[in-house]
């Protein structure tokens, strides 16, 4: 089949890229002309495990093209895709849908036979039938359909989400629009996975109440832990306690800082202030947005108590700033709210990140930025790990405390145990259990 997918962000890279892997011809456009030369050179202007390994080898098979020229691309096209960027509006919290109408009404204007246009950004309940009402007034000779087929791709995971979800979530009334969508998606028809056939208002309402869902579990287990360092419990075997029982599950019981990235803050937000309008406000999940954004700052003072109460003058250690390991992704990280406050208070800030230096460094000034975990760790009077990359579990114990002014770890994200870091001579604060001093 025939794919044009709009937008080469994150979720259009990564479907295009996927799409073209079942065997479909498939043609990603984007305005940026300089995005576009750098995908045909075979950069990729994202980190996601695998997709540049993907990305040239359906370009070689001549499965998956780039270009700018969306009028050219849909010509012929059996879906068409819109998987631009939605994100909050400024002023209210509602997503910004600008994008996605420009791309319908520009769609619109360029297509010449039938074609399913589907929504994969993440977009209000609401928006496929607005999307279908202007392409109507724009062409009211068109055949076409509007569906929704939102994305439950998980940074760092997304190829393999893709190839092997848990589930597909499609929203139109059409048969002739889901007799396309069965085409498009054949290949996991083989590992049997679950298809959810749904209206268009049901399946933009089921991607935002599962972000906000997933959010209000990591929200609850960060309040657990809180809970826990006041009684004296630990975080972990909660977590371990409650996620066995199969009615909850374990996936999304992580204490830790806080959660970030390009969906749950602005999907939370956005569900917010729809439910609003709607006049049926949904508490619990306005509750998730402020206790979330509270927890960010809090963790700053957590460094600051753990250095003693004070931090002016002093070097912090900084390991990990993107937002989850395995991206380079900044959106709503932890790290924006953390890293301000340590140099408002006078720290002086070495951090290092695998991948998402260059995109921290044009959001967060006054931090020295340096090459690898140890130098970080260079003359610091606390480390602090907000980031649970990899290559910061195995790190070499003695040399971090060699290098260190005095030992003291704050580890946001449980990585280390604390009978081991005690052992080996650190001070050692972290997460929903009750900090240990060196033996």
């Amino acid at each position: 089949m025939r794919v044009t997918m709009v937008g080469t962000g994150y979720v259009g890279l990564v479907s295009g890229a996927c799409f073209s892997e079942f065997g479909h011809s498939v043609i990603c456009v984007d305005k940026d002309e300089a995005k576009i030369e750098a995908l045909r050179r075979g950069e990729i202007p994202i980190f996601e495990p695998g997709l540049d390994k993907l990305v040239s080898e359906n370009v070689a098979a001549g499965r998956l093209s780039f270009s700018t020229d969306l009028a050219g691309s849909v010509q012929g096209a059996d879906a068409v895709f819109i998987a631009v960027g939605t994100p909050s509006r400024r002023g209210d919290g509602h997503a910004d849908l600008s994008y996605v109408y420009a791309a319908a009404e520009e769609i619109a204007a360029a297509l010449k036979n039938y074609a399913v246009i589907i929504t994969k950004s993440t977009v209000p309940v609401g928006t496929g039938a607005e999307v279908e009402r202007r392409i109507r007034a724009l062409r009211p000779d068109l055949a076409f359909d509007v569906a929704s087929n939102p994305e439950f791709l998980r940074e760092g995971s997304a190829i393999e989400d893709f190839r092997r979800p848990d589930r597909v979530v499609v929203g139109t009334e059409s048969e002739k629009a889901r007799a396309i969508m069965r085409q498009l998606y054949r290949p996991l028809f083989l590992l049997e996975t679950p298809f959810v056939f749904t209206s268009r208002e049901t399946s933009e309402l089921i991607k935002y109440a599962a972000n906000a869902y997933l959010a209000t579990k990591i929200t609850f287990i960060n309040e657990m832990a809180d809970l826990c360092e006041k009684l004296g419990g630990d975080v972990q075997d909660v977590a371990r306690g409650i996620g066995l029982d199969g009615r909850i599950g374990k996936k999304f019981l992580h204490a830790g800082p806080g959660f970030g990235g390009s969906c749950f803050p602005k999907d939370t937000l956005a569900l917010v202030r729809t439910a609003r309008d709607a006049g049926s406000p949904s508490r619990i999940v306005e509750s998730v947005v402020a206790v979330n954004d509270a927890r960010k700052i809090a963790m700053a003072d957590r460094v600051i108590a753990a250095a003693g109460g004070d931090v002016a003058g002093k070097t912090v250690g900084v390991l990990g700033v993107t937002f989850k390991p395995n991206t380079d992704d900044m959106r709503d990280a932890p790290s924006l709210d953390i890293l301000p406050r340590l140099i408002a208070a006078g720290a002086t800030i070495r951090a290092y990140d695998p991948e998402g230096m260059k995109a921290a460094a044009a959001l967060i000034s006054g931090v020295t930025w340096v090459s690898s975990a140890y130098e970080t760790m260079a003359g610091a009077d606390v480390l602090v790990l907000i980031t649970e990359w990899n290559e910061f579990r195995a790190l070499d114990l003695g040399r971090m405390k060699a290098a260190m002014k005095v030992p003291v770890i704050v580890d946001l994200r449980n990585v280390y145990r604390p009978d081991e870091m005690a052992e080996a001579g650190f001070s050692y604060h972290s997460i929903g259990r009750a900090p240990v001093q060196p033996h």
